[in-house]
């Protein structure tokens, strides 16, 4: 249980630093509310366009680690996918980034599986049913390493199936990235488990429309 200010450190890539939006991404939005609850609470965010697993090891985890956080969200993968980062090569990153997390810190660890955007406009309709399918095996290894390290994961990949193809205003005009209402969705529902790790009372998720 997490109790006063807290250090939070986001690990990540372009969702995590809020690319397509003006008011932030999902971390941003996410560190808003918890400065409600605890205020004085500082953010470390380390996410950046373009990151993939291996950009987390080399760029992000050691400046986190050394940040010695209560709270970490880890949000990573797509990019792995987009430059063809074998599934072998990324649940190997995704495992070393999560372990040493676990070992090095005391941290809660919050991991967000991959968002389903085979649906967004920029990818091609062709594409869209492989996409689908390589997004669903990295998230099956991201709950197995997960789980494997007692490390919580936030479902944001049942949202954004369910969500993503009938709302495109939650896609921002570069047609990949969440914009600003994409972002709150994300935030909104991932907030009930980040306030559970910090044994506070979550407003409703609601659903935006």
């Amino acid at each position: 249980m997490i109790s006063g200010p807290i250090v939070y450190v986001a690990l990540g890539d372009s969702t995590g630093s809020g690319v397509g939006a003006r008011e932030g991404g999902y971390v941003t939005r996410l560190f808003k509310r918890i400065l409600t609850h605890r205020p004085g609470s500082r953010l470390i965010n380390l996410c950046f366009s373009g990151a993939t697993t291996a950009d987390v090891l080399r760029e992000q985890l050691d400046s986190g680690l050394r940040a010695t956080p209560q709270l970490v969200t880890l949000g990573i993968g797509i990019n792995d996918i987009g430059h063809g980062v074998s599934l072998e090569q990324f649940s190997k990153n995704y495992g070393e980034i999560v372990a040493q997390l676990k070992s090095n810190t005391k941290a809660t660890i919050i991991v967000t599986n991959l968002p389903d955007i085979s649906s967004a406009p920029r990818i091609p309709a062709a594409m869209r049913s492989e996409y689908h399918q390589l997004i669903v095996e990295f998230n099956r290894r991201i709950a197995e390493t997960a789980a494997d390290h007692g490390a919580i994961v936030f479902d944001v990949y049942t949202v954004t199936h369910e969500e993503l193809p009938l709302h495109p205003e939650y896609f921002s005009g570069d047609g990949f990235h969440p914009s600003d209402q994409g972002y709150e969705l994300w935030a909104k529902r991932m907030w009930p488990t980040i306030a559970s790790a910090m044994a506070v009372e979550a407003e409703p998720t609601g659903i935006l429309r």
